[in-house]
């Protein structure tokens, strides 16, 4: 499988659930972001540089992400198991966002080198 690395330092941040989208977030950047609302809670995922933490409840600094390439039919299944499970075989923990085209998998600063390993061990074609 095709992953495409982006090194950037991603921040994942919690949000009252009311909380309104930031201005921050509307920017023309286009690099990933991501906005989820439930009732307990808005979690926001933005790169560290753009992402202000002010009103935050609480922040975890420090991801780089891996999006899977191209676009994944719905009918598709085991698809980030087969990411998953070599990366919890070495213990890395992992945040996985998925979108209507495909998913995105967000893991700690500190396994970056690890998991690029762990994951061409596995097969699988890491690009940049």
């Amino acid at each position: 499988m095709k992953l495409h690395i982006d090194k950037t330092n991603y921040t994942i941040a919690k949000f009252p659930p009311t909380f309104q989208i930031p201005t921050w977030f509307q920017s023309e950047e286009t690099r990933f972001k991501s906005i989820t609302y439930t009732n307990e809670e808005c979690s926001i995922i933005a790169p560290t540089d753009i992402l202000d933490p002010v009103q935050a409840e609480s922040t975890e600094p420090d991801w780089f992400l891996l999006k899977i390439e191209g676009i994944l039919d719905f009918s598709l299944t085991g698809i980030l198991s087969k990411i998953a499970t070599p990366l919890a075989e070495k213990e890395i923990s992992i945040f996985a966002v998925s979108t209507y085209n495909t998913d995105y998998i967000l893991m700690k600063q500190s396994d970056l080198t690890t998991a690029i390993q762990t994951l061409t061990n596995a097969g699988h074609q890491i690009m940049e």
